[in-house]
């Protein structure tokens, strides 16, 4: 049987508290199914790369590469540098791992043992499902989530059961289209791959997992989120084909790698990897 390329996809932004416990997650259980990492970072302000790559050289087990972004594109804007990545180096499947230590890929173990993943477009880490945990989440957080969970269900005309946890995984079949270039670079970013899924029948699963909020920052707005989140719900039921209609293909986006652990971890530059649909 053909093993399947995984590639991790870990996006940062100020995470150098949490990335090394990120990181420590991928223990040779989980390096067993997983390929490559990537780590895509989004123009840090504080030590996040130095202390990715420390820990990377003490680690030499972990096939791991460091991509700084050129601009801030957002967390929308770093899926799409790492997709586009994926796409390019023949991965079959992207894990997407946020850099903050809120989930644990290796919630994900048993689906990448029993292969259970192929019988979806793609797993989406549902912090809300009945075997889900969550520790240090607030009640109103949770009541939030739920009322949203049941709007956008209505918009889409499919079981939403979250709106975007930092744990997905992605068959890179679904993304060759590249629709998601034109998605917003915000934290809007899921909500969208979840509409625009539900509009082309996308079979998307979710999943229990486990959920922290410990020393997490989060950069969300939460009256700003909640509104807009709102607002394309409504207009995406109101014409769901204006709605899809309205986003085209738009900036390019492009990292660098700076450092490559499987090149015996050394510094190193490669081109510009660009994101971009002409």
């Amino acid at each position: 049987m053909k093993k399947d390329k995984i590639m991790v996809f870990i996006p940062v932004y100020n995470c150098e508290k949490q990335i090394t416990r990120v990181l420590s997650q991928i223990n040779d259980d989980v390096l067993t199914y997983v390929d490559e990492i990537i780590v895509v970072n989004n123009l840090s302000t504080d030590n996040t790369v130095k202390v990715t790559q420390d820990y990377l050289l003490q680690h030499r087990e972990l096939p791991c590469k460091i991509i700084n972004n050129n601009a801030n594109f957002n967390l929308g804007g770093s899926h799409k540098v790492a997709f586009n990545y994926a796409l390019e180096n023949g991965f079959d499947y992207v894990i997407v791992l946020h850099g903050d230590d809120q989930a644990d890929i290796r919630d994900f173990l048993p689906i990448l043992k029993k292969r259970s993943y192929k019988r979806a477009d793609c797993v989406l880490g549902g912090r809300f499902e009945s075997r889900s945990r969550l520790i240090g989440y607030s009640k109103k957080r949770i009541l939030g989530n739920h009322v949203f969970n049941l709007i956008y269900s209505l918009a889409a005309g499919k079981s939403i059961r979250d709106m975007g946890s930092g744990l997905n995984m992605y068959s890179t079949n679904m993304l060759k289209s590249k629709f998601y270039i034109g998605l917003s670079d915000s934290l809007y970013f899921n909500a969208e791959m979840l509409l625009f899924s539900a509009y082309y029948n996308v079979d998307f699963k979710f999943y229990p997992i486990t959920w922290r909020e410990e020393d997490q920052v989060s950069n969300a707005k939460l009256f700003n989120l909640s509104y807009n989140l709102f607002v394309m719900a409504l207009r995406y039921r109101l014409n769901k084909k204006k709605y899809i209609d309205s986003y085209c293909k738009k900036d390019i986006y492009e990292g660098k790698i700076i450092f490559d652990n499987t090149a015996g971890g050394k510094p190193v530059s490669y081109t510009h990897l660009r994101a971009h649909e002409t």
